[in-house]
């Protein structure tokens, strides 16, 4: 556990690096033309542009492609996600998101105009059609919504020229320079990403899956290792050539059959990759903060160093502070909201 004093002084840190950092003019969008959000509900400040490094180049080959989904329900984690990688990245210009929307919500894509009217952007609408009648009903019901299930398929939506994306979540905040994750080396692997082998592997499939030796043996040759979703570099084109997505389909198909696993689109994943990425440091994902899928109770930090903050489980920082009944780690994620007036940061 970390002790309270450490949090206050990396919320303190996070507080000045808002402030002081320079700002920089130069970026490219794809959206349309620029407004003001009209929809209170959407009211975004809008963000600085920064200069973080002194030498940027702007050649295709250095550029970092990051997706992410777009739902007006967590679209303020969003900007917050977007908001914590640049402005920590050494070269923010040279970031490039992909963003993937399940159906047009035109205050959306206003709302990104004029909160990072620089931004290099591309839009993808995902056709829910894909995983129609493929979505089991899981313990929660936000893992059921059909964008959920997006990143799946970002090998189909991404055009040839993405060879690599680094896939986010919209409840995480990045507090380092991105480029380390990115240029992780896959080793041959498809995917990379934090990896935990001394997790409980058991609990993310049924009684009835181990009790089946035949679906069980899946896992002969690998090490049973957890890896969350929401923060993976793939190998775009080695995703292709493998035909990963319809073997995490055909997980999906019989999940339809036989209750396999009750935690949405992530147990498809884990038995098609499970003990067979390239494993990555911790500290790119503290996961978990959002507590469990049921409750959504507060959870501390893990110990050892951090680079990303996860907000994974239930419970989203943006909601329990609006509620004043913050946990302690929702502090962390505060000087990143960028909605309203609102000023969290400053909260007891």
């Amino acid at each position: 556990m970390v002790a309270l004093p450490f949090l206050g002084r990396l919320s303190f840190l996070l507080l000045i690096a808002t402030t002081t950092t320079t700002a920089f003019a130069i970026g490219i969008h794809h959206g349309s033309i620029i407004r003001k959000p009209s929809s209170g509900v959407l009211n975004f400040r809008e963000a600085p542009e920064f200069r973080n490094g002194d030498v940027c180049g702007t050649n295709a080959s250095e550029r970092i492609h990051i997706a992410m989904t777009l739902d007006v329900n967590y679209l303020r984690g969003t900007m917050a996600a977007v908001l914590s990688v640049l402005m920590h990245s050494t070269c923010p210009e040279n970031t490039e998101f992909h963003f993937l929307w399940g159906k047009y919500e035109p205050e959306v894509l206003v709302s990104i105009n004029s909160t990072f009217p620089y931004l290099n952007f591309r839009l993808y609408r995902f056709d829910s059609n894909r995983v129609r009648g493929k979505i089991s009903r899981s313990i929660r019901q936000a893992l059921d919504q059909p964008l959920n299930y997006a990143r799946i398929y970002l090998a189909d939506m991404l055009p040839p020229d993405v060879k690599r994306v680094l896939y986010l979540d919209s409840d995480l905040v990045v507090v380092d320079d991105i480029v380390k994750l990115w240029e992780v080396d896959l080793e041959g692997k498809v995917l990379a990403a934090p990896e935990y082998c001394h997790a409980n592997f058991t609990k993310y499939f049924t009684d009835l899956f181990w009790s089946d030796k035949e679906l069980s043996s899946t896992f002969n040759g690998r090490k049973p290792c957890y890896f969350n979703t929401g923060v993976m570099v793939v190998d775009v084109d080695k995703w292709r050539q493998g035909g990963y997505t319809p073997k995490v389909e055909e997980w999906m198909a019989l999940q339809k059959q036989k209750r396999i696993y009750t935690l949405g689109s992530l147990p498809p994943f884990l038995l098609v990759l499970a003990g067979n990425i390239k494993a990555v440091h911790h500290r790119w994902n503290q996961h978990g903060l959002g507590g469990d899928n049921l409750e959504g109770k507060c959870r501390s930090l893990h110990p050892g160093p951090i680079s990303l903050l996860h907000w994974s489980g239930k419970g989203k920082p943006w909601l329990r502070l609006d509620s004043r009944k913050p946990c302690v780690v929702d502090h962390l994620w505060a000087p990143y909201d960028l909605y309203g007036s609102s000023d969290h940061s400053l909260e007891e």
